[in-house]
C-alpha cells in the first residue's frame, strides 16, 4: 500500500533530521514554519528550523522514527521514539511522543510536538510554549 504524501514528506523530515541535512530539511518546509514545543519556545522560518536540528541533534545524539500516523488533511499525526543520550547519562534510551502536522501545498508549516522528558521536568511543559490556544478556540485556557 502506498503511504499518504504527507506521510512520505515526514518521513523525508526526519530523515533528515537523523542526517543532519539542513538542505533536505529545508526541502519539507514552508519558508515561515513554527515548530512548538511543550519545553521552550517555538523555533520559526525553515532556515531556523534546520539549523536549530543541525545544533541540537548532534549534542544529544538524537534520531527520530515513526511509529504510527494518521492524515486528515491538512494535517498528519504521528507517534514518534527518539534514540538519543541525555547529557547526565552514560547510555542511550527512548523518549516517545507524537506531533501535529500541518500542511500548505504539501509543504510543512507547522509542527506541535508533545512528550514528556523526565529530563526536563517543569510544570510550564504541560502545554506548548507561546501557542495561541484562545485564538484557536481550543476548551481550556489559562
Amino acid at each position: 500500500m502506498t503511504k499518504h504524501p504527507y506521510i512520505q514528506i515526514i518521513e523525508k523530515y526526519y530523515d533528515a533530521c537523523n542526517q543532519r541535512d539542513a538542505a533536505l530539511m529545508k526541502s519539507t518546509f514552508t519558508d515561515d514554519i513554527v515548530h512548538y514545543f511543550v519545553d521552550h519556545e517555538p523555533v520559526r522560518s525553515a532556515v531556523g528550523l534546520a539549523n536549530y536540528w543541525c545544533k541540537v541533534a548532534p549534542k544529544t545524539e538524537a534520531t527520530w522514527g515513526i511509529d504510527h500516523a494518521l492524515v486528515s488533511e491538512p494535517e498528519a499525526v504521528i507517534e514518534w521514539s527518539m534514540r538519543w543520550k541525555p547529557s547526565i547519562e552514560l547510555k542511550h534510551e527512548i523518549l516517545r511522543g507524537t506531533e501535529w502536522f500541518v500542511f500548505v501545498d504539501n509543504k510543512i508549516s507547522e509542527i506541535r510536538s508533545y512528550h514528556c522528558n523526565y529530563f526536563l521536568n517543569d510544570r510550564r511543559n504541560r502545554e506548548l510554549r507561546d501557542f495561541d490556544y484562545a485564538g484557536r478556540k481550543y476548551t481550556h485556557k489559562n
